[in-house]
């Protein structure tokens, strides 16, 4: 029985595993197609949650892209993001964060830089195959295979909103409900499929969790 509390829907709490990511996806398109259909673009993080996202866009007949932002992570702690790159270029910064973490303008700068240049390679490799798809006025849906501390997740939602979706949905397989509250902050909805008692690793979630490469999401991107 699926709990909801303001925009945060949590389909079960089970430490039961996926048997892969593919039917991570699926379940949580079955859950969103009760609203959205082929009007939403399914955003998936590279490079798992590629997987996942054509899973859940082919339920919904919905367009599929990728979103390849990166976090600027706080020094010291790369997994705290504290702002965020889009794929082009937008740069935001949460000013709070960058406070209480220190980061100087040099050390900011210097990420900025770093993930700019990730954020290069990757679109060389992938927008090839797959023209960027606008997101002005759309619903976008970001999903990834899971969250661990969330601060991936909420660095493509940070950028994506720079983009003015009409509606900014995140859809997570399974993650830990501390992480899982900091990401609805910034989403105007949050569906995660399971929530379990303990967290300790993504990989405990799935029977199946295979490294997925770069040549694997070309694949998707092509096919799509």
């Amino acid at each position: 029985m699926g709990i909801k509390t303001k925009n945060f829907f949590i389909m079960e709490r089970v430490n039961k595993p996926f048997s892969d990511r593919v039917e991570a996806g699926r379940r949580l398109g079955e859950e969103l197609k009760k609203t959205y259909g082929n009007e939403a673009v399914v955003l998936g993080i590279p490079r798992g949650g590629v997987v996942v996202a054509e899973s859940l866009a082919q339920v919904l007949g919905a367009t599929l892209d990728i979103v390849l932002s990166r976090k600027i992570g706080a020094p010291g702690n790369p997994e705290f993001a504290i702002g965020a790159i889009s794929e082009d270029g937008e740069f935001f910064l949460n000013k709070d964060f960058v406070h209480q973490t220190g980061a100087g303008h040099e050390y900011v700068e210097q990420e900025r830089a770093r993930q700019t240049a990730e954020i290069k390679r990757r679109r060389i490799l992938f927008r090839n195959a797959h023209p960027k798809v606008p997101l002005k006025n759309r619903t976008v849906i970001i999903t990834d295979d899971g969250i661990a501390t969330g601060a991936t997740f909420q660095a493509a939602m940070w950028a994506v909103r720079q983009e003015c979706p009409i509606r900014l949905i995140a859809a997570i397989p399974v993650g830990p409900e501390d992480s899982l509250c900091k990401v609805a902050e910034d989403a105007d909805e949050l569906l995660c499929a399971r929530v379990p008692d303990f967290f300790y690793a993504l990989s405990q979630f799935y029977a199946q969790f295979d490294q997925i490469e770069d040549k694997q999401v070309l694949e998707i991107l092509t096919r799509n």
